[in-house]
């Protein structure tokens, strides 16, 4: 009987896992409110979380209540020279603290958030202090964060720590904003400037989110946290080193239908009522070679690599 049970409790805990092909590592959807958990893949495994790391950062500027129109010139000091991103805020440029946070969180933009961290009351050290006392505040246990950006691969998490932390940001009013703005037009050194959020699926048809925060490096992967509405029902998710953007939101898109209930086939024409059509091509994949009249393959041109902007 007791082994016909666990047999029964084995078969129900998996079923999840096994109705939703997942890409990502890490994995962790709970229902916000009642904290039910609606699938889990590896969620205590500690691993680097990237850009994630720009929600806590936020959160202990907010929390610090600093002057949101004081503002704030981007210095030498911010540019990154360990993973050489690359910014569209210029050195020198000059803007609100309100604007800088923003580009931090909407356009992952590392220069922003290394310069929050410095011009923080006491500097980088008192900064860091600062962080250290949030993430044990949110019983944050298995979280070790070095620095601001994400960009270091000594800031770890779980996808655990990651609900937690998702979940107090979620608080913050201007931290719901500013990571669910599609878009935003600043003025830097004397021109209008339009940056885009990194989550292509916020401003999506069909898509209801309350927060967002994408996050890459080598080592950490693609990452996604999202708190998400659908058929009446908040969850949130947290998505860890994925192989690929595509992976990323495949998940996402495989996640909503499991919260609404769609578990069935998914085809292209459901996909393409949750997404953008750029993002559905390239999570089937992108060929590496063409066909030509005569049947053979002809192999694509290859790009030059590029430098990679914050994610």
């Amino acid at each position: 009987m007791i082994r016909k049970f666990a047999v029964a409790l084995l078969l129900s805990c998996s079923a999840a896992a096994v109705a939703v092909p997942l890409g990502s590592q890490s994995v962790l959807v709970v229902e916000d409110g009642t904290g039910k958990v609606l699938l889990e893949k590896n969620a205590t495994s500690v691993v680097p979380i990237a850009s994630l790391t720009k929600l806590m950062t936020a959160m202990v500027v907010l929390d610090a209540k600093l002057d949101m129109d004081e503002q704030i010139s981007i210095d030498r000091q911010d540019v990154d020279v360990l993973k050489h991103s690359t910014s569209r805020v210029p050195v020198g440029a000059t803007l609100s603290r309100g604007e800088v946070l923003q580009l931090a969180l909407m356009s992952s933009d590392n220069r922003a958030a290394a310069s929050l961290a410095r011009t923080f009351p006491g500097g980088p050290a008192a900064f860091k202090a600062a962080v250290d006392r949030k993430v044990r505040a949110l019983g944050m246990a298995q979280t070790r964060i070095a620095e601001p950006t994400g960009l270091s691969p000594a800031n770890t998490s779980t996808a655990t720590d990651l609900v937690k932390m998702a979940t107090a940001a979620a608080a913050y009013p201007d931290i719901t904003r500013m990571t669910t703005d599609t878009r935003e037009v600043i003025n830097v050194k004397g021109r209008s400037v339009e940056y885009h959020n990194t989550n292509r699926l916020v401003g999506a048809k069909g898509w209801d989110i309350g927060l967002s925060k994408t996050g890459y490096t080598e080592e950490a992967g693609r990452c996604l946290i999202m708190r998400i509405k659908a058929a009446g029902k908040n969850a949130t998710m947290v998505l860890l080193n994925a192989s690929a953007n595509s992976a990323r939101i495949m998940d996402a898109l495989n996640i909503r239908r499991l919260i609404t209930g769609d578990e069935g086939r998914t085809t292209t024409k459901r996909l393409a009522r949750s997404a953008p059509a750029s993002l559905i091509k390239a999570s089937a994949g992108r060929l590496k070679a063409s066909k030509v009249s005569n049947g053979r393959k002809k192999a694509a041109p290859t790009k030059k690599p590029r430098r990679r902007r914050a994610d």
